[in-house]
């Protein structure tokens, strides 16, 4: 030690010395730094503290726990008074200001810094786990965890963020840390599209359907489960829950017996509890809480820049301080009919277009007969165009099974936009959406549609900062091609008519929005999940809904399909983004032709060949009242954080 500091004195000046000090210095309640530490005791800036305010700070550095000014106020208060002290001995502080300052009562304006409230808080953990992760090792994963090993690792390879602290060193070698190095990690949030996603969301899930959930249920014993579910099986997910849980843990490793545990899983006592208009003190039994936290439904949105994979707004639930398991990034569920696009997209590569007929009617797939949710045009020769805005399952089977029918092409082409997901399983069903994606990744895989069929891998990250300013790290768009633009610019014309007259023309007449979208609603079986993607030139943007546990869900299609349940959230979402003038989205802005489909349209206006949209039986099919229902209620400003 007494080597280190000559060195250090060789190299800094004591006023330097003492800055690197208190910059790092952990203050309590997470504050480090003066800075932090000034805006949770005080709610100022350093510039603005008192002297005081100042000496309370530097006289916490001796010992911060004993000089805690929260807990031990008087004892904090007169080791600030030998701070002033050392001062007047030093000369920088008269007698006479000294018996005034010392004579002041200690006044704190604290407020703890929670990661769990504010903006973005979803999103924020994410980072943290990603940019603090180590490189995976499999001892260090469970057998069940093996999807998750698989994606940390691909992770790990493929993204430059995920484990960057431990992937960069510093220039003594050691790894970096978020909590103590003053980073600066620049994100591509923006927090006024941030704040409209969460409104958005809390209005359409918490205000608007978990009352209707409520109500539907409120008569099933069994509730929040369906009425099919039986008791001893949701007594059996109950206990299952039980013992996941934190209180459990905690009494198991202090050694309660069995018991004992459960005796205090069923002692009511005193806690406080979410709900939609804030939180509430109440009295109940740890064992309810579980079941009135399973009630609640959950949502959530990612929103992505499809020209640059920046995330604009990520919610990955309705209050990370109750839910904390990250829907947005991290959760996976059946994505149903939104995985119909994907499906058509093949067709196109192969040489379809939209304007192809295939043949509508219910087929038997050796054991697999899918159904639908309409019998519109049954036994009719439809388009492809037709049969994508009505998600008219028998259409999309029939494709399936002409183009993929091991569903070999459809899983490849799932990982090629993105899909990390190792279980894919290629079969017929999957042209349905009967495998597991995130809302991260959905958006992604949609972003090829947008941009002409280069898909682009979200980013959350821009660049990295050190304390000093210096950039440590920058963060490019991660690109690869998936489709033509021609089968691009195709699949956004029939996802067109998806809003304009198939299942998600509810955007045009419950909340009037205008110009060009193109979207895709989805609903998995019973209506366990709801989904809706939407796509503007300039955002792509994937809203989910569901309960926490498949189980849990609307019995009525009308409530609970994805036109009903995920498609509000994003109206509401973009009619905000929209009102903004200062984010620069044009409701009228359409989406950009490919030029080599611009010199196909001339000269086939040349030769009077064809008509640039489908035919027109097909058109003024779509025109009078074949629009169906949703079919797939039956099938399977930049930002940054310190």
């Amino acid at each position: 030690e007494w080597v280190i500091a000559v060195e250090l004195e060789k190299n800094y000046t004591k006023n330097e010395i003492l800055t690197l000090y208190l910059n790092y210095f952990d203050f309590l309640h997470n504050a480090v730094g003066i800075k932090t530490a000034a805006n949770v005791y005080f709610s100022k800036s350093p510039a603005k503290l008192t002297l005081a305010e100042c000496a309370t700070l530097v006289g916490m550095c001796k010992n911060p726990s004993y000089y805690n000014p929260v807990r031990e106020p008087e004892r904090c208060r007169e080791r600030r008074n030998v701070v002033l002290a050392q001062m007047v001995k030093a000369g920088t502080l008269s007698q006479e200001d000294y018996e005034t300052i010392s004579a002041q009562p200690l006044e704190l304006h604290f407020h703890r810094i929670d990661h769990k409230e504010g903006q973005g808080t979803y999103m924020r953990e994410y980072l943290r786990r990603i940019l603090m992760a180590s490189k995976p090792d499999p001892k260090n994963y469970h057998e069940w965890q093996r999807q998750q090993y698989y994606e940390d690792s691909l992770m790990w390879e493929t993204d430059p963020l995920y484990g960057w602290c431990k992937k960069n060193h510093k220039k003594d070698g050691s790894d970096y840390d978020i909590y103590t190095d003053g980073l600066k990690v620049y994100t591509t949030l923006d927090s006024r599209m941030q704040r409209y996603a969460e409104e958005a969301v809390l209005r359409q899930v918490g205000r608007n359907l978990q009352p209707l959930f409520e109500a539907e249920k409120r008569s099933n014993p069994n509730f929040p489960y369906h009425v099919s579910i039986k008791s001893e099986v949701v007594k059996r997910r109950l206990d299952k829950a039980m013992r996941q849980s934190d209180r459990y843990r905690l009494l198991s490793a202090e050694g309660a017996s069995e018991e004992e545990i459960k005796r205090s899983f069923n002692t009511p006592i005193d806690m406080t509890v979410y709900s939609i208009h804030g939180s509430v003190d109440t009295v109940m039994t740890p064992l309810d809480s579980i079941r009135y936290y399973k009630k609640f439904l959950r949502s959530s949105l990612v929103s992505i820049d499809p020209a640059t994979g920046h995330v604009k707004a990520y919610v990955g639930g309705l209050n990370y301080t109750y839910f904390q398991y990250d829907m947005a990034m991290v959760g996976r569920r059946q994505i149903g009919s939104t995985m119909k696009p994907f499906v058509y997209a093949m067709g196109l590569q192969g040489g379809m277009t939209p304007e192809t007929t295939i043949l509508n009617v219910q087929r038997n797939y050796g054991g697999w007969c899918p159904r639908n949710g309409s019998r519109a045009r049954y036994g009719s020769m439809v388009t492809l165009k037709w049969g994508l805005s009505q998600s008219n399952n028998w259409v999309t089977a029939g494709l399936m099974s002409e183009i993929d029918p091991t569903g070999q092409g459809l899983v490849r082409d799932l990982h090629a936009l993105g899909v990390a997901n190792d279980n894919l399983q290629p079969s017929m069903p999957l042209c349905l959406g009967t495998c597991d994606i995130t809302a991260g990744e959905l958006a992604s895989a949609y972003t090829a549609f947008v941009q002409k069929g280069i898909r682009r891998a979200p980013i959350l990250v821009t660049k990295i900062e050190d304390s000093e300013g210096n950039i440590l790290a920058e963060f490019a768009p991660r690109t690869n091609e998936v489709y033509s633009e021609e089968t691009a610019y195709n699949m956004i014309d029939m996802m067109k008519a998806v809003i304009d007259h198939g299942t998600g023309r509810r955007l045009r007449y419950a909340f009037q929005m205008k110009g060009p979208i193109a979207g895709k609603t989805g609903t998995t079986n019973d209506n366990s999940d709801g989904w809706f993607v939407g796509c503007v030139p300039r955002l792509v943007t994937v809203v989910w809904v569901g309960g926490e546990e498949r189980d849990i869900h609307f019995s009525s299609t009308a409530s609970g399909q994805g036109s009903a349940t995920a498609l509000p959230v994003w109206a509401l979402y973009m009619l905000k983004v929209y009102k903004d003038k200062s984010l620069g989205y044009n409701p009228e802005e359409d989406f950009e032709k490919p030029e080599s489909m611009k010199r196909k349209f001339l000269k086939s206006a040349e030769g009077k060949e064809g008509t640039e949209e489908g035919s027109e039986e097909e058109n003024s099919d779509l025109m009078n009242g074949h629009s169906g229902v949703e079919a797939t209620r039956s099938s399977s400003g930049e930002s940054y954080f310190e």
